[in-house]
């Protein structure tokens, strides 16, 4: 019998994971991960993720299906390899995506190392992706789930060989649909628990309320300067800005104005029309594949370049130092530094990295 942990959120996906998991024989125990503390980030009162109703929910489901139940604190880890970075990425005219640092270094770093210490074969989560072993390249795929609006693959690409072999994905063949058909059908308290949809350590979406709670610092203004540097006006500080934004800018400008780059050297925010956000190029530090080793020559693929970006057609190379350099088909729009440009072949993840520059 297969000893598997499952990584429970309080919400509905993981607890029909840990059910088809329990179902399917395996011994189980449940987890959940206290990842920060609401004053840490300026969160009054209690928040989705981390909130005591969550812990309960959690527990409730364990409690009926037989489980062992267990709460593990992660918070300083969690501040040093999510919050920190976060954080540091927006001062440095970066965009983040924090659940993949999480997932790399929480979810599938601290679990599957707890995991070990306790002397069990797996960790599951309910993430919407699938694993298999491709026997012909004695490799470890990683492929989209079935249901294409909830496919979690793209925030999955940094997973190791090593990690891949100890990771289940249960809900990976199954819809959003029927997951909630399945934990209504078991009584569930959270079978209609709505989704969480926001960062989890980000109150009502104001990002630069977190920023400047864990800095202690109030964003500096700076100048909003067009492509040839020529002053437009004032902003309100880097951290408050991404590229491809429009609103919010507060600018008199007699035409619409999007930011096209970010400054942090100088301080400034430029600005540019539509036209000027589009790029056929980009370049990816921070390199995880997954098919292979290494692209050792111009592959065919289709990227993403954000979470909800659809895929597009590209060629992808590694340079000598180890980047990812992708050429698409069609210039993309808004090309953010920050972001994880993730390459696909069919469903399968070739791999991804983390986008630093657009061009050669």
């Amino acid at each position: 019998m297969k000893k598997t942990m499952i990584a429970m959120s309080g919400g509905v996906d993981s607890s029909v994971a840990a059910l088809l998991t329990k179902q399917a024989g395996d011994e189980c125990i449940g987890v959940t991960m206290k990842l920060y503390h609401n004053e840490e980030v300026g969160i009054e009162g209690q928040k989705t993720c981390c909130s005591l109703d969550d812990v309960e929910d959690a527990r409730a489901v364990c409690r009926r299906l037989g489980m062992r139940f267990y709460v593990f604190n992660f918070t300083d880890c969690f501040k040093e390899t999510v919050i920190d970075r976060f954080v540091d990425a927006y001062r440095h005219g970066r965009t983040p995506n924090p659940c993949i640092d999480c997932n790399c270094y929480l979810k599938f770093g601290k679990l599957i190392q707890r995991m070990r210490e306790l002397q069990m074969d797996y960790v599951a989560t309910g993430h919407y992706a699938r694993v298999e072993y491709d026997r012909l390249s004695g490799r470890y795929l990683l492929k989209k789930g079935i249901d294409e609006l909830k496919d979690q693959s793209y925030v999955l690409y940094m997973l190791t060989q090593e990690q891949l072999a100890h990771i289940r994905f249960p809900l990976g063949a199954l819809t959003k649909d029927e997951v909630r058909r399945i934990a209504g059908e078991n009584g569930f308290v959270n079978a209609g628990k709505r989704d969480s949809q926001d960062i989890c350590f980000v109150s009502d979406g104001d990002y630069v309320k977190v920023i400047e709670a864990v800095t202690g610092e109030v964003s500096r203004p700076g100048e909003f300067v067009d492509r040839t540097g020529k002053v437009l006006g004032r902003h309100e500080g880097i951290i408050h800005y991404t590229i491809g934004q429009r609103r919010g800018l507060r600018l008199a400008a007699g035409e619409r104005m999007y930011v096209t780059d970010i400054s942090p050297e100088d301080n400034r925010v430029v600005l540019g029309k539509n036209e000027d956000l589009f790029q056929s190029e980009l370049t990816a530090d921070q390199v995880n594949l997954i098919a292979c080793d290494r692209l050792e020559k111009p592959v065919r693929v289709t990227a993403k370049i954000r979470y909800r970006h659809r895929e597009q057609p590209a060629t992808a190379w590694q340079t000598a130092e180890g980047r990812l350099h992708v050429r698409f088909d069609e210039p993309q729009r808004a090309v953010t530094k920050g972001q994880a440009v993730v390459l696909y072949d069919g469903d399968s993840v070739v791999g991804g990295g983390m986008i630093c520059g657009t061009g050669l």
